[in-house]
């Protein structure tokens, strides 16, 4: 059985890999950092781990908890469909649950991950609401240093943020590289190209 790990983590701060390796030495590792909220298929490391399945490099896939592969119930289940028709058992190592039993579609384990998904959804819109809530509050007190709503930023306003971003790109690095290196969205590093371009 050829195994892999999938792991997502959010800012390059946190550092797994070495610890990783140690801890799954048969498996072949997948870490992506990165937003939840990005596809699986856009992610750099996804979309290798899925090239891998198709090429039957990979029969089992591991990963801690399910907001691992995404933060949208429909994401979630489309990844997990594409992984059950290509024949991959997926191991939820939180839930102790395989997604395959004797070579069949677990139903429980779609069960669970169903609610589980749908809650990683809901914890992000809580999340982003309280962020908004926060931003109102902001503005309420006077301290607020956003964007208004409707308005548009400067380009040269926009690319003064990015300055690593504009240094990778006119290195040659890919945007999905880029966006790894510099802990951004593949949405700014393509907004930045396009601005670079005009």
């Amino acid at each position: 059985m050829n195994k892999a790990r999938y792991v997502r983590i959010s800012t390059a701060d946190q550092k797994h890999e070495r610890q990783l390796i140690n801890e799954h030495p048969d498996e072949k590792l997948f870490i992506d950092v990165c937003s939840g909220s990005i596809p699986f298929e856009e992610r750099e490391q996804g979309s290798e781990l899925l090239k891998a399945v198709e090429q039957e490099k990979v029969s089992y896939l591991a990963v801690h908890a399910v907001d691992r592969l995404g933060r949208n119930l429909m994401d979630i289940l489309t990844t997990l469909q594409h992984l059950d028709k290509s024949g991959v058992i997926v191991k939820v190592d939180n839930l102790g649950i395989e997604s395959r039993v004797k070579d069949k579609s677990n139903p429980a384990f779609k069960l669970i991950i169903s609610v589980l998904a749908n809650i990683s959804e809901m914890e992000r819109e809580t999340m982003l609401e309280r962020q908004r809530e926060g931003i109102a509050l902001a503005k309420a007190k006077g301290v607020y240093r956003g964007r208004e709503r409707g308005t548009t930023e400067e380009k040269n306003e926009f690319l003064d943020k990015y300055p690593n971003v504009i240094k990778e790109l006119k290195l040659g690095t890919s945007l999905r590289k880029t966006a790894k290196l510099c802990d951004v969205s593949l949405g700014t590093v393509q907004k930045v190209k396009g601005y670079l371009k005009e």
